[in-house]
């Protein structure tokens, strides 16, 4: 009994954990689907957003739902002015200078913002009440329950995005073939330009509910969960986005049960693990498909 209730305890834990790995990792996946590009500022681009959610509580005080929205806001127009300057001039070069760009770009991010908000960790102020939701034997905390329902919000208004609006539409057309929308009138600079928007506020929202749930930020805090959330993106699918959803609550999930049952050390291990094994027996993911790539 003890077993299972510590099991199901951890499942919750990993949930929470997980999705915000999938919020960072729908940004890497859709930009994928529409440019082939793995955007490895993805990690500095999240701990900017927890940055500017921090100042935005501290500083100008405000609740964390209004904190979270200006965050977005502002690092989803960083994401489309580091597209405009880093990606854009390289949209037609070998992958591997877009991929040694990508790196430099999150170099530059990290140690910028050493410069102006120093090394040293911030902690993030507690900005709801120490509550908890007794399940029977679970506990479910006030702020696993926040992240959880903003993170359902999100993918809801993703979702409806991606299938409901002309932008999303347009997205979907650029991912599958980005010669033929523009062909058949799609602005593919301007689908692209909004697809880093969108995927960096994502990671901006992830950035802030970490920041919410560690209750600790600094400017190295996105390399390790940008890594995880590439993962994530691997293991469901990269281009595909429930896959990155599903890849992100799984990973979640494991690291929590490792965590919980063996040692915390090894939860990054994990991670890896997963994706040495993944890319050896299921190279396309959980969600992808096999395809033979033209050359």
């Amino acid at each position: 009994m003890e077993f299972t209730q510590q099991f199901v305890q951890q499942l919750i834990n990993g949930i929470s954990l997980g999705s915000i790995y999938a919020l960072i990792a729908l940004g890497y996946t859709m930009i994928y689907g529409i440019i082939k590009l793995i955007n490895f500022a993805h990690g500095d681009i999240y701990m900017v957003g927890a940055y500017i959610g921090f100042f935005a509580v501290t500083q100008v005080h405000l609740s964390i739902v209004p904190a979270l929205l200006i965050s977005m806001v502002v690092t989803g127009i960083l994401g489309m002015v580091v597209e405009k300057l880093a990606y854009k001039p390289l949209r037609h070069a070998p992958r591997i200078s877009v991929l040694i760009t990508a790196i430099g770009v999150s170099f530059f991010l990290e140690y910028t913002s050493m410069y102006f908000v120093s090394p040293t960790p911030r902690t993030f102020p507690a900005v709801m009440d120490n509550v908890s939701f007794h399940l029977g034997m679970f506990v479910i905390n006030g702020q696993q329950m926040l992240i959880l329902g903003i993170t359902f919000a999100l993918m809801v208004i993703l979702t409806y995005i991606v299938q409901r609006t002309k932008i999303g539409k347009a997205m979907r057309a650029a991912s599958f073939d980005t010669e033929t929308a523009q062909l058949m009138g799609i602005d593919s600079d301007r689908v692209i330009s909004i697809t880093f928007g969108i995927g960096s506020a994502l990671a901006a929202a992830g950035g802030v509910l970490v920041g919410v749930y560690y209750n600790s930020i600094d400017p190295l805090m996105g390399i390790m969960p940008g890594l995880k959330a590439f993962v994530a993106a691997v293991l469901g699918g990269i281009g595909i986005l429930p896959g990155a959803v599903a890849g992100g609550l799984i990973l979640g999930v494991i690291e929590a049960l490792v965590s919980g049952f063996f040692s915390s050390t090894f939860r990054d291990a994990a991670a890896f693990a997963i994706l040495i094994l993944v890319l050896l027996f299921k190279p396309s993911g959980l969600f992808g498909k096999n395809t033979r790539e033209k050359v």
